[in-house]
This record gives C-alpha cells, structure tokens and sequence, in this order.
C-alpha cells in the first residue's frame, strides 16, 4: 500500500470519527427540536427527556425551562387516577414542574403562556392544601390568570382557566360558602355565566381544542341546559386530537353525552380526573 493510499486512508477514518463526535454533540437547540417532535406525535416522555436534557446543558434557556415544566405537568396529568399512589405521583410531578417554572419566570416573568402555565400548577397543586389554603390559592391563581390575559388577551388556554375558575367557585353552594367562610376566610365567588362567556371566548380563538367544547358542555349541564350541552358534546367529539390527553378528554365526553341523551344524570367533574 503506497504512502498515498495510507494517508487517505487515514483522512476517511478521521472524518468518521468527527462525524461520529458532532453527532453526540448535541446542543441545547437540538434537544429542544427533538423535545418538540415528540411533543407534536403526543409522546410526552420523549418531550420531557429532550427538554430536561436541554435544560440540564444550558440551565438559563427560558423555552427549555417552561418546556420542561409544561412536560412534568402534563405528566402528572396523566397518572392513572385509579392507583392508589395517584395524588403523591401527580404531585410529584407538579412540584418539579414548579420549579422549572421558577427558573423560567425569573428570566422572563411577562410572557403569557409561562404566566397560565403558573395558574395551572397552582391549581393542580390545591388539590392537597388544607380548605383555608385552598381559598387563598384561588386569589393567587386568578390573578395569575388575569396577569396571562393582560399580557396576551388572545390566549385561549388562558380564557379556559378563567372559565373553568368561575365554573368550579360557583358549584360552592350558598351553605358551604357561608360556613366556609367563617372557617376558611372569604371564598371568592364565581359565576357560571361567566365561565360561558370565557368558555365561548376560548372556543373562538381555539375551535379545535376539544376541551374547550366538553368544559362548557358540562357548565350548561350546571345551568340545566341540556341541549346546548350535547351540541358542545358533539362538537367536541368531532375535534382533531391536538395534545396527548385528547382522546382521554373525548372518551370521557362521549359517556356524558349517552348519559344525558339517555335522561340519565351527569357528574359535571373535571376533564383530567
């Protein structure tokens, strides 16, 4: 073998070789193109594992921290309710999504979506705090909500809490809120024809969105309007699938909607139990 041929030899074996390293060396804005393919074919772990990695290599990337926040709370929406571990998972979960959020809006604290991603693990996080703790986290969260909507009046996730707050403060009966308050503080007070209005904005902005339908079918199952509930129950069915909990969403939609066309009585509970 000549000299020549030795040495493009060489030349091949070393440009493998430094393909092979530029393909593990990947970057935080790798990680995150990957995160988002997973996230868009539903796989919501895959997501989280590239986010997390993104994350972990540039620790102040505000998209990887809210992204990775956004994956850990999806995550615990998506514990099976029915073990016996349920609440301590989806809080595990949610208090890491925390403190990604943190990170996140220390670097950027006006950004709409990172403000409703705050009211939303507020919420979640209500679930295992005493009633008194509860009453205040429903003063934090809406204003939360507020401060998302002053930021971007066009965020349809946004107008969703908002409705689903003014849905879940008004089913506190009159009895409950007086007692309650006396022993909890001021229960703040919801409306359910706010929840329609702001349940009918978000469908607006997002038609598509399937929860949005449910959320509002369920608000007029409250308001004794059954018709108007199975439409927002037909439209919903008829939504594409656009996040990893659609089809959990629709399924549930669909056993309300034979149970209130076969006269039977409908448990207006939320979408993610």
């Amino acid at each position: 073998m000549s000299l020549r041929e030795i040495m493009k030899g060489f030349l091949f074996f070393s440009l493998l070789l430094l393909a092979a390293a530029g393909g593990l060396a990947q970057t935080a804005g790798d990680h995150l193109k990957a995160g988002d393919e997973f996230y868009a074919k539903f796989d919501d772990a895959g997501a989280m594992a590239q986010y997390e990695q993104a994350a972990k290599l540039e620790p102040t990337n505000y998209e990887a921290l809210w992204k990775t926040a956004r994956a850990y709370m999806n995550a615990g929406d998506r514990v099976n309710y029915r073990d016996k571990d349920h609440e301590q998972k989806m809080l595990g979960n949610i208090i890491i999504a925390e403190q990604y959020l943190k990170k996140a809006l220390a670097i950027n604290p006006n950004d709409s979506r990172t403000r409703f991603l705050n009211a939303a693990i507020l919420g979640r996080q209500g679930r295992a705090l005493s009633r008194r703790k509860q009453v205040a986290l429903a003063y934090t969260t809406k204003a939360e909500i507020d401060r998302a909507l002053a930021l971007d009046p066009n965020n349809d996730m946004a107008w969703h809490a908002l409705a689903y707050w003014h849905k879940t403060l008004a089913e506190v009966g009159g009895a409950k809120r007086f007692f309650g308050s006396i022993l909890f503080g001021r229960i703040p007070k919801g409306s359910y024809d706010e929840a329609v209005k702001s349940f009918q904005k978000a469908i607006a902005l997002n038609p598509d969105y399937c929860n949005n339908h449910i959320e509002l079918a369920r608000t007029y199952i409250r308001l004794k309007k059954k018709d108007l509930a199975a439409k927002e129950y037909e439209a919903a069915l008829a939504c594409p699938d656009l996040t990893s909990m659609c089809a959990h969403f629709k399924e549930r939609a669909k056993r309300e909607m034979d149970r209130l066309k076969a006269g039977g009585e409908v448990r207006a509970h939320s979408a993610a139990d």
